[in-house]
């Protein structure tokens, strides 16, 4: 296939954190007192605050911002076991070595996000899309909506990057193309998508003289 840009996700996609992502859950399911199985089933791709609100229901406004503001301070101090994933590093250095334009867009806030990207050793991108900048989280296309227009490209030309059957959706959704790494195998969207990637590491990317960047996957 062929795009003009990437949008990547982030936890688990180009940063290895699920140990961070479940540990940090797992402690604040168990203080609050819900089944941390429920929780951990749940949060993947979604934004924290969409997580709170499903599982505090009854609950106002204030007292759920104040548990996601307890939350967001653990996941952001907790960096033990992050590292970039297989590929992540090659690729996203490759992208700036021809001059593709990509961006980071995750569901996650700016302290856990920036905390976590710079964790894993991984270049800068030109566009950084968090949850704060967004209305509505993945699965809704919000975000990389958001993320193609900062990039000054369209929707339809750029390569969504996901492991999340919530972000799957949501790049579907923006009318994005789309490569899913390691995402669950029953995932309906699979169907849709233009890669199912076991590792960024198979994926290969050239920058054509017209600007279009060809994209093919290893056998």
């Amino acid at each position: 296939m062929q795009c003009k840009g990437f949008l990547f996700d982030l936890d688990g996609t180009l940063v290895d954190s699920l140990a961070v992502v479940e540990r940090s859950w797992r402690f604040w399911a168990e203080s609050y007192g819900v089944s941390p199985d429920a929780v951990l089933d749940f949060i993947h791709g979604k934004q924290a605050i969409t997580t709170l609100r499903h599982f505090m229901p009854g609950k106002s406004e204030a007292e759920i911002q104040a548990e996601f503001l307890r939350l967001e301070q653990i996941e952001a101090t907790d960096l033990d076991g992050i590292s970039a994933l297989p590929g992540a590093l090659a690729l996203l250095n490759q992208l700036d070595a021809q001059h593709i334009p990509w961006a980071i867009v995750t569901s996650g806030s700016i302290p856990v996000a920036h905390a976590r990207h710079r964790a894993a050793g991984l270049p800068m991108p030109a566009v950084f899309v968090t949850a704060e900048q967004v209305k509505r989280g993945k699965p809704q296309p919000d975000a990389y909506l958001l993320g193609a227009e900062r990039l000054g490209l369209a929707p339809q030309s750029c390569l969504v990057v996901e492991d999340a059957p919530a972000g799957v959706q949501s790049g579907l959704a923006a009318g994005c193309r789309v490569a899913a790494v390691n995402v669950p195998t029953g995932t309906l969207e699979l169907r849709q998508v233009d890669f199912v990637l076991s590792t960024l590491a198979s994926l290969r990317v050239e920058k054509l003289p017209s600007g279009l960047v060809n994209v093919s996957q290893n056998a």
